[in-house]
């Protein structure tokens, strides 16, 4: 008989929370890519305006909470442990724990909507890892589907979106343009993922429901060198170029690639992007990410039941299919890496 599932593990990116844990947090970020010391120091500056604190792991504190009164009331009430990739809790310490409490088979649910190396296989290579590593009566660990077009999403980004409209002035709300963002990867890896179509999708749904059709796709974060092609076009370069065009009298920015207001949304839209719009006189507000909203909350138990409901209904938004449960042997595969990185920003 197959093994049933005895636990949940939330799997995360992960995040420093002080100042002292900025650069190892950034060293295990940019493990084996080469990128100078001098950049990194340069990224570590970005932290000192928050105390060295990204808001992520605190986040998903706040997700998990939410996460065991959603299962305690409506169920499956299952242990959740939770394993960071980069930063403190680790994976492998998760797993550990998952093993002297005698857990045999998890479910995984990956802080991450899309599908794309970075955010789907590397951390499945990750959960391995950390299987390997702690040795016999590791769990097996199996992940929910990625969630882009599920209505969990959808709906609360709805909402988001419609309450940065109501920031702007009145006169300038009709006329906003919505500008979706998403992290940038590398165009190698963008050609054997679903990830670009994906998020034009999400974006899709989300500029219909709150009845917007002048909007577009953009991207922010890139950490690669200048030499590696990487998804464009860049949040800022996008915004000068849509003042200067006449396009827009308004702005509302919306990271439909990111669950979390991380230091990545932080900095590089409320500090970045607001202050080139500041500049080029370019009225904006920012959508807050899905965070801990509750119809987000009920998707992820939805997603869990699901998983564990062989031949239960896959509910989904719009034309795109359900996402696989099991990805394939050639799925998401890794970019390809340039033999020195020497500039770029490692990812936060």
């Amino acid at each position: 008989m197959t093994q049933p599932y005895d636990s949940i593990l939330v799997v995360a990116f992960g995040g420093p929370e002080g100042m002292a844990d900025v650069m190892p947090f950034l060293e295990n970020v940019t493990r084996g890519r080469n990128i100078p010391r001098e950049r990194l120091e340069e990224v570590a500056h970005h932290y000192e305006g928050f105390g060295g604190v990204s808001p992520i792991n605190q986040q998903m504190r706040d997700l998990i909470a939410a996460l065991k009164v959603e299962l305690a009331e409506h169920g499956p009430d299952l242990p959740i442990y939770w394993g960071n990739r980069n930063w403190q809790p680790m994976l492998g310490v998760a797993v550990k724990q998952m093993i002297a409490d005698g857990r045999k088979k998890a479910i995984a649910f990956f802080a991450s909507a899309y599908s794309s190396y970075s955010g789907c296989r590397q951390y499945r290579e990750n959960v391995e890892a950390a299987r390997a590593e702690a040795g016999e009566g590791a769990p097996i660990v199996e992940k929910v589907r990625v969630f882009y077009n599920h209505p969990g999403f959808i709906e609360p980004m709805i909402q988001r979106t419609r309450d940065a409209i109501d920031e702007l002035p009145a006169e300038l709300r009709g006329e906003a343009k919505l500008i979706f963002t998403a992290h940038s990867i590398p165009s190698s890896m963008a050609a054997s993922c679903r990830y670009e179509s994906q998020l034009r999708e999400a974006s899709r749904l989300v500029a219909q429901g709150v009845g917007k059709s002048d909007w577009s796709l953009v991207y922010q974060s890139r950490s690669g060198p200048p030499t590696q092609p990487w998804l464009e076009p860049d949040v800022c370069d996008f915004l000068r170029e849509t003042k200067e065009k006449g396009d827009a009298k308004a702005v509302v920015i919306v990271p439909i690639g990111f669950i979390s207001d991380h230091m990545e949304v932080l900095y590089d839209l409320d500090h970045e992007a607001k202050e080139v719009c500041e500049e080029i006189g370019l009225p904006m507000s920012r959508a807050a990410t899905v965070g801990c909203h509750p119809r987000f909350i009920q998707m992820i138990r939805e997603l869990i039941v699901e998983r564990m409901t062989p031949g239960s209904d896959r509910i989904v938004c719009g034309e795109h299919p359900a996402s696989h449960d099991v990805c394939p042997v050639d799925c998401c595969k890794p970019p390809m890496r340039p033999a020195m990185a020497g500039s770029g920003r490692p990812a936060q």
